[in-house]
């Protein structure tokens, strides 16, 4: 059957984290979920997530965690998804380890499009 694309969902806001599970659940993919900073790590003893999709300002969030999600999780691509975006903030995201940057309010084909090319092979790689 293939491998399983998991995905770790990071989003203190249960609404949006309910979105985009389900959007991702039901094209296959395995969801994974945290609220905050610690929620991720914690996951990420556990989980080996082939895409991170985190929000930017989330408790124990922010630049310094990108940083550390990205030590922590070298193999697993980072998506960041914020409502205080602009350049000078999806440069530094960029520049702290994040692949992929969006802001909200977020287009979840955009964001489906993204993580389908990273998980392409896998059975979410036919996201849309």
């Amino acid at each position: 059957m293939g491998k399983e694309c998991t995905i770790l969902v990071v989003d203190e806001d249960e609404a949006m984290r309910a979105v985009l599970v389900d959007a991702l659940q039901e094209k296959g993919c395995r969801v994974v979920e945290a609220s905050d900073g610690k929620g991720a790590f914690k996951t990420l003893q556990t989980v080996i997530p082939k895409v991170i999709v985190t929000d930017l300002r989330i408790p124990d969030g922010g630049y310094p965690y990108l940083r550390l999600l990205q030590a922590s999780a070298p193999q697993s691509s980072i998506v960041v998804m914020t409502a205080h975006g602009d350049s000078q903030s999806k440069a530094k995201a960029l520049e702290c380890g994040a692949q992929g940057y969006f802001e909200k309010p977020l287009h979840l084909n955009d964001l489906k499009g993204w993580i389908a090319q990273v998980c392409l092979g896998n059975p979410c790689g036919n996201i849309l």
